[in-house]
Formats: structure tokens, sequence, C-alpha cells
């Protein structure tokens, strides 16, 4: 996909309730920082996944699951190179907690949500 004269790729971002209100806090356009545990910041690159993660894990897990939808700037993704997480579909990228602000900031446009389950 093409925003204005930048070129960007769409990723999907599973993600739980509590997450999802933090997004909401930023206005729809930032990631929360990662907690301790969470090393790595994992986006991926197919919505079917994304939505297996939503359903099957999250609402397990935080009695509601989302997909949300995001462009990102395709020449800075460059950095993190595709990382397969299972089977043939199962992309994610690798994002370090310490680049997360910079990701951020390689959004165009805002965060949505286009799959929600409870």
């Amino acid at each position: 996909m093409s925003t204005g004269t930048r070129p960007t790729t769409t990723l999907w971002r599973p993600t739980g309730p509590v997450e999802l209100e933090l997004v909401r806090e930023s206005g729809w356009c930032a990631w929360p920082p990662r907690l301790p545990e969470q090393p790595i910041f994992y986006p991926v690159l197919d919505e079917e996944y994304a939505v297996r993660i939503a359903r099957d894990w999250n609402v397990k897990h935080d009695g509601a699951g989302f997909v949300t939808r995001f462009e990102v700037d395709t020449e800075f993704l460059r950095r993190y190179p595709v990382q397969q997480a299972g089977g043939r579909t199962i992309l994610e990228l690798w994002v370090p907690a310490e680049e997360l602000d910079e990701f951020n900031a390689h959004i165009v446009g805002g965060i949505e949500v286009v799959h929600e389950f409870r």
C-alpha cells in the first residue's frame, strides 16, 4: 500500500483489553511500552494469524481479544527481518522493546480495531 509518497506495509496486532485501552489513550497512534517480561513487540504480517491469536489466546486469558491493523513506513521496517514463528503464514516482526518509541514514530495514520472477540 502507498500512503502519499511513502510506501507503507500493513501490519496486524492481536491484543487484549488492557493493551487496547493504552492504545486508545495514545489517540490510536502508538503502542504502549513493553512490560519487563516482554522484551519484544511482535506485530504480525497475516490477518488470519492475528485473528487466531486474538480469538484463541486473548479471549481465554483476558476475556476479550482484538485484532488491530496499522500501516508502517516500509523502508523503516526493513531493519526487522521477518520471523517465521511456525507455519508458512505465521510471520512476525520482532521489534526490541527499547526500539518501540522509534517504531511508533514510523506508524502512518492510526491504529484501528478490525475484529473483536469475547
